[in-house]
């Protein structure tokens, strides 16, 4: 097993802070916010990068790096305000590949493989090697990328539920059990509520049922959804599922363990299968 490193504060005069993750400290740039792996806390690893990635500030002291350091932490890595931010556009453009990969549904070391690459090429040809050296600095890792979309996903989940809060109206749930490729059973919750006047309809979060399929623990899950982001059963005014007997059942479904919780809760069957039946035998013209 590897040695695990730990980070020292002297290492600030090279640009450096720390993050933990799984439990072990790794070294994250002041100046680009790229994350390296706990191996790289030496002082030659960090000196390097410092040199190669940002010359222009390898002659800067120490109390420069503590004074953006002490910004850095202040700010933290993800802007409260949506993903752009003008004090760090290398944190910026990181986020914005990121949500591009998971809207195309593409594996995240693209990024690293692909896209990067191409954009940096681009970037030399057309702009010169100096423009270069900003490309290369924004952290497009593979890790990176999955950090970064675990963030957006939940700040935008964040958002939902503070929106939900202030529902005038009880909210609507829908939900469905589906297995993924690796025939593995999801839990798939929807959300419809009324947000300034409108209605929406967001989806609220996917939960694994790792053992089994039953309507204990299906209520299990959203239980501890509600208890994790502090809501109640009182601002649920109806839930639509499908007419799975785990789901439907009268005396153990979902349903009646909703009822026995909430009993104003008003529960309806998915009128999409009926549809999905009537459409088999419709002519196709």
């Amino acid at each position: 097993m590897s040695k695990k490193r730990t980070y020292l504060d002297s290492y600030v005069q090279y640009g450096f802070d720390f993050i933990v993750v799984d439990g072990v400290e790794k070294p994250q740039c002041l100046l680009c916010s790229k994350v390296l792996g706990n191996g790289s806390l030496k002082p030659s690893i960090l000196k390097q990068h410092l040199e190669a990635t940002h010359p222009a500030h390898a002659s800067d002291d120490r109390a420069t790096f503590e004074a953006k350091r002490a910004r850095f932490r202040a700010a933290g890595t993800l802007p409260k305000l949506g993903f752009v931010s003008e004090k760090k556009p290398m944190l910026a453009a990181s986020y914005h590949v990121a949500m591009r990969i998971v809207k195309s549904k593409k594996p995240h070391d693209i990024a690293k493989k692909l896209i990067k690459p191409c954009a940096l090429d681009m970037v030399e040809h057309v702009c010169g090697n100096k423009e270069k050296q900003k490309i290369q600095a924004i952290p497009l890792s593979n890790g990176t990328i999955h950090r970064r979309i675990i963030e957006m996903s939940q700040d935008i989940c964040q958002q939902v539920i503070e929106q939900i809060k202030s529902s005038p109206a009880k909210i609507s749930l829908q939900l469905d059990e589906s297995c993924e490729v690796a025939n593995f059973s999801h839990l798939l919750v929807f959300v419809r509520y009324i947000c300034e006047k409108e209605l929406k309809n967001e989806f609220i979060f996917c939960g694994p049922l790792e053992q089994t399929t039953k309507a204990i623990d299906i209520m299990q899950k959203i239980q501890d959804f509600f208890e994790k982001n502090d809501l109640t059963w009182d601002i649920v005014g109806s839930i639509c599922t499908d007419g799975a007997p785990a789901m439907m059942g009268v005396r153990s479904g979902f349903t009646a363990l909703v009822k026995q919780k909430a009993p104003h809760v008003i529960t309806t069957h998915c009128v999409l299968h009926r549809h999905a039946l009537a459409a088999k035998t419709l002519p196709e013209n």
